[in-house]
C-alpha cells in the first residue's frame, strides 16, 4: 500500500490558505455553495455575518475565502487571499454586512 498523504495535514483538514481553518475553508465551502446554488459566478452577492463571523471576519480570512468559493476556488488556490479583487475585476458586486 502507497502513502497517500503528504503531511498530517492531508489527514485532519484540507490543505488551504490561511489564516484560520475554521473561518477560511469552510467559508470557501459555504461560497462553493452559492456557485452551485446559483449555477456558477453570480453578478452580486451579499453576505450577512452573524455571531462570530460578524466579529472576526476580516482578520480571519473569511471574506476572501467566502469570494474564492463563489469563484469556483478550491481551498489551496493561491488565489484565495486575491478573491475579492478579483470578482471586483471580473465585474462581481459582493457585499459583506455585519449583522
Amino acid at each position: 500500500m502507497g502513502n497517500r498523504y503528504k503531511s498530517v495535514f492531508d489527514i485532519i483538514g484540507p490543505v488551504m490558505v490561511g489564516p484560520s481553518s475554521s473561518h477560511t475553508a469552510g467559508a470557501v465551502a459555504i461560497g462553493h455553495e452559492g456557485n452551485r446554488l446559483f449555477g456558477g459566478v453570480p453578478k452580486k452577492v451579499t453576505v450577512h455575518y452573524y455571531g462570530s463571523f460578524a466579529q472576526t471576519h476580516r482578520g480571519h480570512g473569511t471574506d476572501y475565502a467566502i469570494a474564492a468559493g463563489i469563484l469556483g476556488f478550491t481551498t489551496e488556490d493561491l488565489r484565495v487571499p486575491r478573491a475579492p479583487e478579483i470578482a471586483r475585476q471580473r465585474g462581481i458586486d459582493i457585499r459583506f454586512v455585519e449583522e
